[in-house]
């Protein structure tokens, strides 16, 4: 079976790429778990100074496949292992980012963006919320913005993810804007990279001990509702929910 997730390594650096582009990266219960799996790899190598988090395809991930998810608790385990990682997570992102995928940009320590990256946080339209993925991005996103986000499902690009907190470098050449970046994770020690980065992830991971649980049951209790079965069938279906107007 070929892999979800391929990996290479250079110069202290592994890259991991979601490789499922055919249904747009989309988070199935395998993904997830693969992923988790090479997280945890990376996270044990000593060879292994920092992790750069990436896609094939033109899109980084379209969120969860509503035809096989993980469960709630699984991709909990996995934004939290980024977070938690010792090691430095960097997403480079070349392409679309929807629904649960940014919760996965959101759980990475530094985000590098091509001009070609959108996101959007299209819950509310298939009749449910980003509940588990606040957990990644509450904690680091302007409020106004993100109130405005989560409410209307709007489309928007780099610079703005850049303006809101959820981008930290954007440019024409995403490999060329993170040569600087790579080049001061290699020059640090493994210690110092681990212990600041428990630093600057202690609030998100304090989100992680006070909410998790109960953001866990407001997702299930929502995917199970009437609301988001239309909001799903009409998505899959290709046309509008019910309460469209």
């Amino acid at each position: 079976m070929t892999s979800l997730v391929t990996a290479a390594h250079e110069r202290g650096i592994t890259t991991l790429a979601l490789d499922s582009p055919d249904n747009r990266n989309a988070l199935s219960a395998r993904l997830v778990g693969e992923l988790a799996e090479a997280l945890d790899g990376c996270g044990r190598d000593p060879a292994v100074r920092a992790v750069v988090l990436t896609h094939t395809g033109p899109t980084f991930s379209a969120g969860a496949d509503l035809k096989a998810p993980p469960s709630p608790y699984t991709f909990v385990a996995l934004l939290r292992a980024i977070v938690e990682l010792p090691k430095p997570v960097v997403a480079r992102v070349t392409g679309h980012v929807r629904a649960g995928g940014l919760g996965l940009v959101g759980a990475c320590d530094i985000v590098a963006t091509g001009p070609d990256a959108d996101f959007a946080l299209t819950e509310a339209r298939l009749g449910v919320a980003p509940a588990v993925i606040s957990l990644t991005l509450l904690p680091r996103l302007d409020a106004r913005a993100a109130a405005r986000y989560y409410l209307t499902g709007e489309r928007f690009d780099a610079a703005e993810a850049a303006r809101i907190g959820l981008v930290t470098v954007t440019g024409p050449d995403v490999d060329e804007a993170l040569v600087p970046v790579l080049d001061g994770l290699r020059r640090a020690s493994p210690q110092g990279l681990a212990q600041s980065k428990r630093l600057v992830t202690a609030r998100v991971l304090e989100t992680f001990e006070r909410d998790a649980e109960d953001l866990v049951r407001r997702s299930a209790s929502l995917f199970a509702s009437a609301e988001a079965r239309e909001g799903m069938t009409a998505f899959l279906e290709r046309r509008d929910a019910a309460w469209v107007v």
